[in-house]
């Protein structure tokens, strides 16, 4: 994602979400990037009808050097507007406590997902959940470190 250094960065428009993201940038990750002892991360993609930067905490897990993330939107029929951001423009930007990196995002596939979706349900239960209320089948995102 190519990125001015003087270009606005919008926050979640969700107030605890927006919250949990100022916390986690005033404080270089040090307050947030534990969330009730879940591991979360910064999320920065560019919206897909605006253009603009657009950024969000999720709940990640690891494999590798790789992280993860569960589209769940709270188990809800859509997809969350981040990952129709990213599907869009797969470069992302990715905080994950103080670090701070480039990456590429994409899709499991199908294969992928059975063994990976494991790590993210047990590291948040409720993704199960989700997965049961919706018709649609969430999505695991793959985060790849850019060279």
């Amino acid at each position: 994602m190519e990125r001015r250094d003087d270009e606005e960065v919008l926050d979640s428009p969700t107030g605890w979400v927006a919250k949990h993201v100022r916390d986690y940038v005033a404080s270089d990750g040090a307050r947030g990037h534990l969330y009730h002892g879940i591991p979360t991360l910064l999320l920065t993609t560019r919206g897909r009808r605006s253009g603009k930067l657009r950024r969000t905490a999720l709940i990640y897990g690891e494999d590798g050097d790789r992280h993860l993330l569960a589209a769940s939107n709270g188990g809800s029929a859509g997809h969350p507007a981040w990952y129709l951001n990213l599907t869009a423009d797969p470069d992302v930007h990715v905080q994950v406590g103080p670090e701070r990196f480039a990456a590429r995002a994409r899709t499991a596939t199908a294969e992928e997902k059975a063994a990976l979706w494991p790590i993210m349900v047990k590291l948040f239960p409720t993704y199960a959940r989700y997965q049961a209320m919706t018709a649609r089948d969430i999505p695991l995102v793959i985060l790849e470190r850019s060279e």
